[in-house]
């Protein structure tokens, strides 16, 4: 089962991204275009519920349901 966590990319005055979540503690990602920027950040989210999971902490986040809205940007 896949969860979901929800990031906050922003654009830095350098040009490159920088993606945070307020539900994956910790998670700081940095690329120079939002694919790259999302792909650190997946690696990086997943490094970090695993490092949680061994330390008997886990982070609980919301299961991917069947039908979910998902924003299309760059058309």
């Amino acid at each position: 089962m896949e969860h979901i966590a929800t990031l906050h990319i922003e654009k830095l005055p350098e040009g490159c991204y920088l993606a945070t979540s307020d539900d994956i503690p910790g998670l700081v990602a940095q690329g120079r275009t939002i694919a790259e920027t999302l792909a650190i950040a997946r690696d990086v989210a997943k490094k970090l519920l695993e490092a949680r999971q061994e330390r008997q902490n886990p982070v609980h986040l919301s299961k991917i349901k069947d039908v979910f809205d998902y924003p299309l940007r760059g058309i």
